[in-house]
């Protein structure tokens, strides 16, 4: 063994000892899986600079497989997630925000990934007080599971309930994980964001003590397999995080399926965005359906989705999914809910099967790591910054600015009222 290779390995056990949070450690007392707080992850993309950890939305066992083995050919820091819609109590995957981590933590070791990962519980979604209630038991539930990051989306309340949501469940999130907050719904080009709604939010969570990793925008893209008619908005979010600045938060980007390589590069370059979600493109990559750059299935003169031969899941059980789809009148948009009802079916296919359709994931994954977000060789920097820390926390990236009485229930009431957006149509934007 190289002194190189012997030196990381030294740091990487070190960082194994130290750099676990008590969840984990308590879940896995035996593992070798670096399984960490997301604060990590993004401050490993802040010291490299100009880079993004892909936040692959692990729908399936092969997509989380596929992430995790691009992560470790990448030498890239990673974090894996699901969203409410996806892993919560009424999901429409199999993987959940409760057993996430446990198939994270079962293929690091079988696969030996050594890159540091966070478990992301995406868009908890708030959208009224029953669901604050809810959050208490259930948020604690989750990091009792094995969660290391979470984000709180209040975004489809008013901003001052936004706010309000935030600081009545923030005490419910442990002081070491990573933490994202969101303003402004995921709705394409129509109730974009602004940068008096980003300063709201985060004046007054900063105000009481609570400081976010990432905030969330809706900054021009959409979630799903449509391409928007902008796409996100760079300037509009360069913007935004520039008017930030004093609150040292990084930016989270949702819905990069409908973007263009070229596209997301400009995110990476000109923004302070550590964190990208990837979610349905994965999904469609590992069934083996003809995607194109900007992460978009694509159709054929029938409006259908083209199946590659000899890619993803087989034949047969592509003809179930499509059957039982027609049947239940589901719109391509609404193919995300085939991933529950056939998972089984998936894994029971011959083992050349199932590799194809991670490692389709892999190398998606790996050339949008290592050619788009330059998240390359992030990995070593993350597990630096643990050593540095000497704990699995490396601490909040901003104090205390703004004056606590500045930001009574009162004064948030008074202040956004005063606040001048377009929140976009009503509906159902959930991820």
């Amino acid at each position: 063994m190289t002194a190189s290779k012997t030196k990381n390995m030294k740091s990487f056990e070190k960082a194994i000892e130290i750099g676990r949070p008590p969840n984990i450690v308590s879940l896995f007392p035996n593992s070798k899986a670096l399984i960490v707080s997301g604060r990590f992850i993004d401050r490993a993309m802040l010291a490299k600079g100009n880079a993004i950890s892909i936040a692959a939305n692990g729908r399936s066992l092969f997509v989380i497989e596929g992430a995790l083995k691009a992560a470790q050919r990448a030498n890239s820091a990673i974090i894996i997630e699901i969203a409410k819609s996806e892993g919560g109590t009424g999901a429409y995957c199999a993987v959940n925000y409760w057993n996430m981590a446990r198939l994270v933590n079962d293929l690091c070791n079988q696969f030996n990934i050594t890159v540091p990962v966070a478990i992301h519980a995406d868009h908890y979604g708030i959208k009224g007080p029953e669901d604050i209630e809810t959050a208490k038991t259930e948020i604690p539930s989750m990091f009792d599971a094995g969660i290391t990051s979470i984000a709180i989306d209040a975004s489809h309340l008013p901003d001052a309930q936004n706010l309000a949501a935030n600081i009545e469940i923030s005490p419910y999130i442990p002081g070491w994980a990573g933490y994202e907050t969101e303003v402004g719904e995921i709705k394409g080009k129509q109730g974009l964001s602004t940068v008096e709604e980003a300063l709201f939010l985060i004046q007054g969570l900063n105000a009481h003590n609570f400081f976010p990793d990432w905030i969330a925008l809706n900054n021009g893209t959409t979630h799903g397999i449509e391409a928007s008619a902008e796409g996100i908005q760079v300037e509009l979010t360069a913007q935004i995080h520039d008017a930030l600045k004093p609150y040292n938060i990084s930016g989270a980007q949702h819905g990069t399926s409908g973007n263009s390589s070229e596209r997301l590069r400009q995110i990476a370059t000109k923004t302070r965005t550590t964190k990208a979600n990837v979610a349905t493109a994965l999904q469609m990559i590992s069934w083996g359906l003809n995607v194109n750059d900007y992460g978009n299935a694509q159709l054929d003169g029938n409006g259908n989705f083209i199946k590659l031969e000899n890619e993803g899941m087989s034949g047969k059980i592509w003809k179930k999914i499509t059957a039982y789809a027609d049947a239940h009148s589901l719109k391509k948009g609404d193919y995300k809910k085939l991933n529950l009802p056939f998972e089984n079916q998936l894994l029971a296919q011959p083992s050349e099967i199932r590799n194809r359709m991670a490692r389709r994931v892999e190398d998606f994954v790996y050339n949008m790591l290592a050619n788009v977000f330059n998240s390359g060789d992030t990995a070593d920097i993350a597990i630096d910054v643990i050593l540095s820390a000497g704990a699995y926390d490396p601490g909040p990236k901003s104090v205390r600015i703004e004056k606590p009485e500045d930001w009574t229930p009162e004064k948030i009431a008074a202040r956004a009222a005063t606040i001048q957006s377009d929140k976009g149509p009503g509906g159902d934007f959930d991820d």
